[in-house]
């Protein structure tokens, strides 16, 4: 059973048949990270749930169908999955440093989104930045440009 999860799995986020596209996989990748900060505090908000899908339609320029699709499949994903290694390798390989930095900046909004940011969160953000090899310096950048302006 368990290897067959992790045979789809693999073929999902390491295709090997030449039509499949590089792109969706990346997509994906960024669903998986996105979807792991909303559900790294307590309580998955409307907040969370509608910043991700803004930011994957806005990022992906995906149609609300696509958008729909690659959260469900990124919800699934994440469940079956027992580390982000497979994720943040791929976005390692296909993305520039400033591509990188921009995604971390994506979660933090995604972490603002509900008004509270959870230790959780925090410990999590930390682990994808440092699997992303983001400087310290850049990690606190996209922080602050994700932190809503305070009225």
């Amino acid at each position: 059973m368990l290897n067959k999860l992790n045979n789809l799995l693999s073929s999902i986020i390491v295709p090997n048949h030449a039509d499949s596209r590089p792109e969706h996989t990346l997509q994906l990748a960024t669903a998986v990270l996105l979807i792991e900060i909303m559900k790294s505090d307590a309580d998955e908000a409307a907040q969370e749930q509608a910043a991700i899908l803004k930011i994957l339609k806005e990022r992906f320029a995906l149609s609300d169908a696509e958008v729909a699709q690659l959260t469900e499949l990124g919800r699934r994903t994440a469940r079956a999955a027992n580390d982000f290694q497979q994720f943040t390798s791929r976005i390692n390989r296909e993305l520039n440093p400033s591509e990188k930095i921009r995604i971390i900046e994506y979660m933090w909004q995604v972490a603002y989104a509900d008004g509270k940011i959870s230790a959780h969160e925090n410990h999590l953000m930390r682990k994808i930045a440092g699997l992303l090899y983001i400087p310290h310096s850049d990690y606190i950048a996209a922080k602050m440009r994700a932190k809503p302006a305070e009225t």
